[in-house]
């Protein structure tokens, strides 16, 4: 992707983000998985069945995203190539995720400043899997930093990441891996079988976003009042292969650890309880303040991350 193109969907992205209400290719890639689990349902069940499906699913739907979206961009450039460009800025745009992560999470930590505890359950339940009716002000806000911390890295770092290297289409392929990953790839009965391999692609496709993420935290660290970067690192390299899930935690534990404050510990999913070890297990339960300087951190994260992205696109360029 041209670099000028590259600064133009990211200042797009920061100052628009997605305002609901206008088409977004991930709405539709969403509604293609679930037309094909329907469709895929219908003919059999059985363990191996639902693997093989399930793995069809889980490399036809972003192949098929990264063929839509160099088709589109090849057609808009025959029809005009201001109109090839602005095409192309516009999906790269819709590929990333700062302005309505800084913004969904701002408006939780604004709810609960003002001491509205429903509305603010109302508003996490916005950008959180579990559920919300129940948690106290800790617990609100440690589901606001641990969401920050997952969706710098399959929000913001990963699609740039993606940009640099492969431009629109295979950032298309990466929103649709991540987006099967947070439809079907549950480990309950449902899923087990037939999401097991969209899991498995999600876990490798954001193996090198998720370290990333974690270095930027650690970065940024000491740009942000009360924050330490080589805190961040201790806790990142103690703690970040105790999550279930081997990106989220790297990223979540430098979070942890840059914050000290205690992440981790028991969600509820409907009737699925889960409990998970302790990130920074010596430090506090999370605050206000702590999402506070979370958003900050993420929100440098965010600027760093696309710099870097941009020296890539860059070199690529004179190369």
């Amino acid at each position: 992707m041209h670099p000028a193109k590259f600064v133009a969907a990211y200042a797009l992205d920061w100052c628009v983000g997605d305002p609901e209400g206008i088409p977004h290719p991930v709405r539709l890639i969403g509604w293609s998985i679930d037309a094909s689990e329907r469709a895929v349902r219908r003919l059999s069940s059985g363990k191996y069945f639902e693997l093989a499906a399930g793995a069809i699913i889980a490399i036809g739907v972003p192949a098929a995203s990264a063929f839509c979206a160099h088709a589109i961009l090849r057609q808009a450039r025959r029809r005009h190539p201001l109109l090839g460009t602005a095409t192309e800025i516009w999906l790269a745009s819709t590929c990333l995720a700062t302005r309505n992560l800084l913004d969904e999470a701002a408006e939780v930590m604004r709810t609960l400043e003002i001491g509205d505890m429903e509305r603010a359950r109302l508003r996490l339940a916005r950008i959180v899997g579990r559920d919300t009716e129940t948690l106290d002000e800790a617990e609100i806000c440690r589901a606001v930093i641990e969401t920050l911390a997952e969706s710098l890295s399959d929000g913001i770092v990963a699609p740039l990441f993606y940009l640099a290297i492969g431009g629109v289409p295979l950032a298309m392929a990466y929103k649709a891996v991540n987006t099967l990953d947070s439809m079907i790839g549950h480990r309950d009965e449902k899923y087990l079988y037939f999401g097991r391999v969209a899991a498995r692609v999600d876990d490798a496709a954001n193996f090198i976003p998720a370290r990333i993420s974690a270095l930027l935290l650690c970065l940024v660290a000491d740009w942000v009042p009360e924050t330490s970067g080589p805190r961040g690192w201790k806790i990142w390299l103690r703690d970040g292969g105790k999550h279930a899930s081997p990106n989220a935690g790297q990223v979540e534990a430098a979070m942890a650890g840059i914050l000290g404050v205690r992440l981790g510990g028991t969600n509820r999913y409907g009737n699925e309880v889960t409990t998970s070890p302790h990130l920074g297990g010596e430090f506090r339960r999370a605050t206000r303040h702590a999402a506070r300087r979370a958003w900050k951190a993420v929100a440098l994260a965010s600027l760093l991350g696309f710099g870097g992205a941009l020296f890539f696109a860059l070199g690529r360029k004179d190369a």
